[in-house]
């Protein structure tokens, strides 16, 4: 038998019940995806996704980039130009910056760009995080990876440890002012867009890690109320058969949150990158 403390409690029974918890913070603001994966390749999850973000950011978002870069080398040489007109001490600090030499320069233009996706440290089993900056949107970006996946005339396997992608459009501290402000950023263009011409069936979905600020009850009235009475549109909830689904991830200290068509489920399998490869692989040996 396990031996006990004074307060009646096994020490062994203390060492079953042990727990790790994740040490990585995310600020408000930020957006991105997280991204299930198997437990202790973590790593090698984060360095396979890599791989798949950096091939479609280049086909979203390549031009995109070269344009926005092109445009700040223009303004750049436009700034050196005017170098005579500068202050003494914005001329001190253009000389201590070309002090540090062109490699440096071009180093730094770099890291900015490798920026617009970073992988951060969540310290936490089974789930990784990726920031996106713009002018990457989550949701579209997700889901064209998704539609990439389950091309049934693609039947390469590309991941082997990754497992569920969730998109976080923003994200919020943890308190209800705060989420009521978030869900109406987010919603917005869905629900309440003067281009919205029809009423939608919807459902809400919230998945909680290490997180226990606000109930999941309390998240799910909020978020409701918000799409219920942001527009003059009749939205239903419907949390079988909905048009759109609003997924309320929330981290320790952040809410992030993102909505999905009705395809992720019936179509995308929740985002499931190994369920929707095993059902391709059912139906290719069904042909």
């Amino acid at each position: 038998m396990g031996k006990r403390t004074s307060g009646g409690v096994s020490q062994d029974s203390g060492k079953r019940k042990k727990f790790k918890l994740s040490s990585g913070f995310l600020d408000p603001g930020t957006s991105g995806v997280y991204a299930t994966c198997a437990r202790k390749h973590e790593k090698q999850a984060a360095q396979e996704l890599s791989v798949l973000f950096e091939e479609k950011l280049e086909e979203m978002y390549g031009d995109e980039l070269r344009k926005i870069n092109e445009e700040k080398d223009v303004v750049e040489e436009k700034g050196d130009e005017k170098g005579e007109d500068l202050s003494i001490e914005d001329e001190v600090k253009r000389e201590l910056t070309q002090l540090h030499g062109p490699n440096d320069s071009a180093n730094q233009g770099q890291n900015k760009q490798k920026e617009i996706l970073k992988f951060i440290d969540l310290s936490c089993e089974c789930v990784i995080f990726c920031k996106t900056r713009r002018p990457v949107v989550s949701e579209q970006f997700v889901k064209s990876i998704m539609e990439d996946l389950a091309d049934p005339s693609n039947k390469i396997k590309r991941t082997r440890y990754i497992q569920k992608l969730t998109p976080i459009t923003y994200s919020c501290s943890a308190s209800i002012e705060q989420l009521g402000n978030l869900a109406a950023k987010v919603i917005q263009p869905h629900f309440h867009d003067p281009k919205v011409t029809q009423n939608y069936k919807f459902a809400v979905e919230v998945t909680r890690r290490n997180f226990n600020t606000l109930e999941r009850g309390d998240i799910i009235k909020k978020v409701v109320s918000e799409v219920l009475n942001g527009s003059e549109h009749n939205h239903e909830i419907n949390l079988k058969n909905f048009d759109k689904l609003i997924l309320v991830e929330c981290f320790k200290n952040n809410i992030g949150m993102s909505v999905v068509d009705s395809d992720y489920i019936t179509k995308f399998r929740k985002y499931n990158v190994q369920q929707i490869y095993e059902k391709k692989l059912k139906e290719q040996k069904e042909e």
